[in-house]
C-alpha cells in the first residue's frame, strides 16, 4: 500500500507500479526505474525479475570496484556471461505452436499467475487471447526468413512492417475487451499478447535457423488494434472480446435508431453545425430584417450540408466535432442515427 504526496492510495503487487511511485534522485536507482519501465513496455510482464537480477549483477559488481578493477573489464565479463546464458537458453527452449490453444493458455497463465486478476485467470487468459488471435496477420514473404528475437517491437508486438498493412477480417476492427472495473484487464491482454508474439517470433526463429522458404512470420499489433474499453458498473465475469469496434456513446437525438443491421456508416471530421470564416466577421445590423437573414443563411448552410449527406443514403453518421440541432432534425427527418464528438483515435 502507498500514500502519495497528493494523498492518493494504491493498492498494488506489480514491482512496476511500485517502482512507478517512488522518487529517487541516485542515478542508479534511476536506471534501475527505466529498465523496469522498459521491461514493462516491451513485454508486459516480468519487471519484478528484471530488477532482482540488476541488483544483483550490482551486489557482485561492487566488490570489484572496490579493488579498483576497471568497469570496462567487468562489463566484458558480463557480456562472456550474456552469450553462455543464450546458449543455455537455446539449448532449453522448448518449440511453441501458436495454433495450439492449451499451449497458449498455458503460457499466459504463468505471465498473469502474479497478478491481481489471477482470481479469474481462466477467463481474463480466454479473453486475452482471442483478442490476439482475432488481430494476428500472417506473412508468408520469404524476406522474412532472416527473422530473430530483435524482431519484437511495442508492447509485445512481432512487428515486422515490411509491405502496407493490410485491414484485418471485418475492416480495420479492433478486438476490445470490455473489462467493468479496474485496470485488472490490461496486465492480462499485453502479457498475453506479449506470451502469443514471444512464441511466434521464436518458433519463426527456430524455423528460419532450418529452412528458411517455409518461415511463418505473425504480425501481433496490440497498440493499433486492440483495445480495452472500461465499462463502470457490473461484474469482471461479463467482461468479453468483441469482434469489431466499441465506441462509448449515445445516439444525439432520443428519435435517432439505436440498433441497425448492416449499416452504411459515413465518418466525418468536420462540424454540422453553422461555422464562421477562417477570419471572424462582423456585421451591422441596422434594420430587424437584416438579423433575421442572417439566422436564415445559417440554417440554409445547415440544411445543405444536411442534403449532401442524406444524398448518400448513410444509416449511420458519426462526427468528431458538434451535431446543431437543427442538424439532428433534418436528420432524423431522413431517418438517420448520428453519433457527435468521437475521439480522432477512434475515428482513424
Amino acid at each position: 500500500m502507498l500514500l502519495d504526496p497528493m494523498g492518493g492510495i494504491t493498492l498494488t503487487n506489480d514491482g512496476f507500479a511500485i517502482l512507478r511511485e517512488c522518487e529517487v534522485a541516485h542515478p542508479a536507482a534511476k536506471s534501475m526505474i527505466e529498465l523496469s519501465r522498459t521491461q514493462d513496455d516491451e513485454v508486459g510482464d516480468g519487471t519484478t525479475s528484471v530488477i532482482i537480477l540488476a541488483g544483483e549483477m550490482l551486489a557482485i559488481s561492487a566488490p570489484f570496484l572496490e579493488r579498483k578493477i576497471h568497469p570496462v573489464i567487468i562489463l566484458r565479463g558480463f557480456q562472456k556471461a550474456l552469450e553462455d546464458a543464450q546458449v543455455i537458453l537455446r539449448s532449453i527452449a522448448k518449440r511453441v505452436d501458436t495454433n495450439d490453444r492449451d499451449q497458449m493458455l498455458s503460457l499466459i497463465k504463468s505471465a498473469i499467475g502474479t497478478k491481481f486478476v489471477s482470481r479469474w485467470n481462466d477467463l481474463m487468459c480466454n479473453l486475452a487471447l482471442t483478442a490476439v488471435q482475432t488481430v494476428v496477420r500472417r506473412s508468408d514473404d520469404s524476406e522474412f526468413a532472416s527473422v530473430d528475437i530483435s524482431a519484437i517491437k511495442g508492447t509485445g508486438s512481432a512487428a515486422v512492417d515490411a509491405e502496407p498493412t493490410k485491414p484485418v477480417a471485418g475492416g480495420d476492427a479492433a478486438a476490445a475487451t470490455t473489462a467493468s472495473t479496474t485496470d485488472a484487464a490490461a496486465p492480462a491482454s499485453t502479457s498475453a499478447s506479449a506470451a502469443a508474439a514471444t512464441s511466434a517470433v521464436v518458433a519463426s526463429a527456430d524455423a528460419s535457423a532450418s529452412s528458411a522458404p517455409d518461415v511463418d512470420v505473425r504480425e501481433v499489433d496490440i497498440k493499433r488494434f486492440v483495445r480495452i474499453e472500461k465499462v463502470p458498473g457490473g461484474e469482471i465475469e461479463e467482461s468479453r472480446v468483441l469482434d469489431g469496434v466499441m465506441i462509448n456513446k449515445d445516439v444525439v437525438h432520443p428519435k435517432m435508431r439505436r440498433h441497425i443491421e448492416n449499416p452504411r456508416i459515413i465518418l466525418l471530421d468536420c462540424p454540422l453545425e453553422y461555422k464562421k470564416g477562417e477570419s471572424q466577421t462582423n456585421i451591422e445590423i441596422t434594420r430587424e430584417g437584416d438579423w433575421s437573414r442572417v439566422l436564415e443563411i445559417e440554417e440554409e448552410q445547415i440544411k445543405a450540408m444536411c442534403e449532401k449527406i442524406s444524398a448518400l443514403k448513410p444509416d449511420l453518421v458519426i462526427t468528431e466535432k458538434g451535431v446543431s440541432d437543427l442538424a439532428q432534425h433534418y436528420l432524423v427527418k431522413e431517418n438517420i442515427t448520428a453519433l457527435r464528438r468521437m475521439r480522432k483515435t477512434d475515428n482513424n
